[in-house]
Formats: C-alpha cells, sequence, structure tokens
C-alpha cells in the first residue's frame, strides 16, 4: 500500500494539531516562533541525516509503505515530512507540559491561601 507511511504521518500531525489548538499549546499562541522552531529543527534533523548517509550510516530500506520518490539517495520524500512533525511534536508536549506545571504551581498557590 504505497503512501500509507506518509498518510499516517499526515493523520498523526492533523491529531497534534487538534490538541495544540483546543489547548492553545504554541500555534495559536505564537504562530511565527512555532513555525521558526519547526523549520530550524527539520533543516538541523536533516542535515544531520544528509550526514549520515553521506557516512554510509543511513539506509533507505525498501517498503511498500513508502511512495517510492526519493529526493536524494537513501532520502525518502517521507523523511522530512516526519522531521517536521517529530519537532512539532516536541514543541506540542513540552508546551503541554509547561501548561500542565503553571497550573499545578497556581493550584498550590490556591491551597496555600486558602489554608492560611
Amino acid at each position: 500500500m504505497p503512501g500509507a507511511y506518509l498518510a499516517a504521518i499526515v493523520v498523526s500531525l492533523a491529531g497534534i494539531m487538534v490538541l495544540d489548538v483546543r489547548w492553545r499549546l504554541a500555534l495559536p499562541v505564537a504562530a511565527g516562533r512555532t513555525l521558526a522552531a519547526v523549520a530550524i529543527g527539520t533543516t538541523f534533523f536533516l542535515a544531520w541525516d544528509l550526514v549520515g548517509i553521506a557516512a554510509g550510516v543511513f539506509v533507505k530500506g525498501d517498503s511498500p509503505l513508502l511512495i517510492g520518490i526519493d529526493l536524494a539517495p537513501h532520502l525518502p520524500l517521507e523523511e522530512p515530512v516526519f522531521l517536521a512533525f517529530l519537532c512539532y511534536l516536541g514543541l506540542v508536549a513540552w508546551a503541554g507540559a509547561r501548561k500542565v506545571q503553571a497550573r499545578r504551581a497556581e493550584a498550590r498557590g490556591s491551597v496555600r491561601e486558602v489554608s492560611r
């Protein structure tokens, strides 16, 4: 089933975007910074991949789930999409953890005020 891997990444990306928008974690709060962070992270990891490919460490295996379009030898089209997803997921997870941490700190502050 060609394209299944790319479809899974895109569906997962859409799910993370829904969570991001619903909880106002990254993109709705600071769209420019979010897009810049994802672009910088994706570029870094893509460069990392290219160095690994040139060193012979990373090779593309044969999989019927890939579309079959290579951007470079051993670099399938799905790779930069996955790297962008990975960077965005990390950013949303970090923003979510900070929001939970802030709410817990706020709740602790409220409890202290009541107990005085």
